[in-house]
């Protein structure tokens, strides 16, 4: 006789499986755009929350609203705010050893020079990679160790729809967050067993800073949208709820992945809609 599906090995309180209290959260990127909000939403659902970023007036804003958010759900942990540059190696090691209690820690930062290649100098280059990929590098290795130690951690970076599929003026973007997905990817397969689970969102077209050159160009603003299969942009907000998923219980067994989260952008061409 086949067993009953109560008969089964315990459930996991599905209920709850989004809960976050008692967690410890560092979001590097906290002073605007996707990074902002990530930060909210985990206070929301309860986790102590460390807002940082190379602004610390715009982390500090950030750690208010994600307080009130913590308020209003009765979580109870709010957040606090700290000045931290990705690229301050000393800095960001010392941030580690501050905060080795870290259970998830989320990255946003990254900049974009928009050149085809001819036109890039070697410093415009460095620059981009250095922010997108060498800063997360020493992220990774100096939280990571300590996740590592503890035997549990979740690890969310930021990629992007770049990193497959991209056009002119984007060479350094495109390849920095293409090697960023394999950086991560690896430290998945290398922590996996130590219990820390490491995973990127690859959004598409959201309405941040690092995007304002398109959102003031009527035309380039439009076509973005259109190829969108929602056809519109993101809203910061909307990529908050992929974060605290992978930060949850709900992705227990979720690791060396990439989320999209783009509209549709790379489901579908987009150039031309058949008739039939």
């Amino acid at each position: 006789m086949s067993a009953s599906p109560e008969s089964g090995p315990d459930r996991p309180a599905y209920a709850g499986m989004f809960d976050l209290s008692g967690r410890d959260a560092l979001v590097l990127g906290a002073g605007s755009g996707i990074g902002r909000e990530a930060a909210i939403a985990l206070a929301a659902f309860g986790a102590r929350v460390t807002c940082a970023d190379i602004n610390l007036d715009a982390a500090s804003q950030t750690a208010a609203l994600a307080g009130q958010q913590a308020a209003l759900a009765a979580s109870g942990a709010g957040a606090t705010a700290i000045e931290l540059d990705l690229l301050d190696e000393t800095a960001v090691e010392a941030a580690a050893a501050q905060h080795p209690d870290t259970d998830i820690l989320v990255f946003t930062a990254a900049t974009n020079v928009r050149k085809r290649i001819l036109d890039y100098s070697a410093a415009e280059a460095s620059r981009v990679t250095d922010l997108n990929l060498r800063g997360p590098f020493g992220l990774l290795r100096a939280f990571g160790a300590r996740m590592v130690a503890r035997g549990r951690g979740s690890v969310i970076g930021f990629t992007s729809i770049r990193a497959a599929t991209t056009e002119p003026g984007q060479a350094m973007y495109a390849a920095t967050k293409a090697g960023l997905v394999q950086l991560l990817r690896t430290a998945a397969a290398e922590w996996g067993p130590a219990g820390v689970r490491v995973n990127l969102i690859a959004p598409g077209v959201v309405e941040t800073p690092l995007t304002r050159q398109i959102q003031d160009a009527p035309q380039w603003y439009a076509a973005y949208a259109d190829k969108t299969v929602l056809g519109r942009w993101a809203q910061p907000g909307e990529l908050a709820g992929a974060v605290v998923y992978l930060a949850s219980d709900a992705a227990s067994y979720v690791t060396g992945s990439v989320l999209t989260v783009d509209g549709g952008w790379t489901a579908a061409d987009g150039r031309f809609t058949p008739p039939a």
